[in-house]
């Protein structure tokens, strides 16, 4: 998780919401990604999805059985949905995320008896870390001047 932190600090001074991933197989990181959307125009390049890619591209499978994927927050529906895609065995998350959470916050995706995989979960890993992140980027950014798109 502490891998995760760093990357989603990596994110923030990109200007992205701070939101670190990595894949863990066999003890080793085999994926890792930070939030690009805004950088990238990707509206699914979330942290998870970047580790997702970046593991499938390093094992030559988009299946990634028995590994276990560390965020810095809750994913979204369309992350937790990769997760089941991809055989993610674990799930390792640090703070909820009330707005768009999707496993325990606003909706319990990975808990649907209907889906063909089931995902371990633990929640609240160096919470107060990714929470403290987080607050900091959108306290900082609602007290700096924003550029009109004609600055861009």
């Amino acid at each position: 998780m502490r891998r995760a932190l760093a990357l989603a600090e990596q994110g923030a001074a990109a200007g992205e919401v701070p939101v670190g991933a990595v894949i863990v197989q066999d003890g080793e990181i085999v994926g890792e990604g930070f939030n690009r959307p805004v950088g990238s125009h990707d509206p699914t390049a979330h942290a998870e999805i970047e580790a997702l890619r970046s593991a499938s591209s390093k094992l030559g499978n988009y299946r990634l059985t028995g590994s276990t994927l560390y965020v810095t927050i809750e994913p979204c529906t369309m992350c937790a949905g990769a997760l089941v895609h991809a055989r993610v065995a674990r799930l390792v998350y640090g703070a909820a995320e009330p707005r768009s959470g999707a496993v325990h916050s606003t909706a319990r995706v990975l808990d649907n008896p209907a889906l063909n995989h089931q995902v371990t979960v633990t929640a609240g890993v160096l919470s107060d870390a990714a929470a403290g992140m987080l607050r900091r980027f959108f306290r900082d950014r609602r007290t700096q001047p924003q550029l009109g798109a004609r600055d861009a």
